[in-house]
């Protein structure tokens, strides 16, 4: 994944997250148990923090030429969490089926495995 890709899906994921919010303040306030709003909030706060993240990361990248294999990593790391974790309980509180939970821990590993990533970066560039 290049820099300009990173900064691209980051700032998309930044749009999504602002238009996923006023949605469900505005829209499933309505038509959600809370319960299950309590749930696109969460989705809608991880897609919010690793938006940025993403965004930072393809900065980094910017800086090293994009030829870090950490700063890839990272960045893939953040995409695919937020497509399994917040993508999984957006469904979740939509549709209440249950068993879209089990893909969420999915999303939590690569987001994991993203901030590793980036705790290898800072071990090698910071002095």
């Amino acid at each position: 994944m290049t820099a300009k890709t990173m900064i691209t899906a980051g700032a998309i994921f930044g749009f999504l997250t602002v238009a996923l919010g006023a949605f469900g303040a505005h829209v499933m306030e309505q038509v959600l148990a809370p319960e299950m709003l309590r749930i696109w909030e969460k989705a809608v706060d991880y897609q919010a923090l690793h938006a940025l993240a993403l965004l930072a990361t393809g900065l980094l990248a910017l800086g090293t030429g994009g030829q870090e294999r950490a700063l890839r990593i990272a960045g893939y790391g953040f995409v695919i969490g937020m497509l399994l974790f917040s993508g999984s309980l957006y469904l979740l509180a939509i549709t209440g089926i249950k068993g879209l939970g089990a893909i969420t821990p999915l999303g939590g590993i690569a987001f994991l495995v993203g901030w590793a990533a980036l705790v290898q970066v800072a071990r090698k560039v910071a002095p």
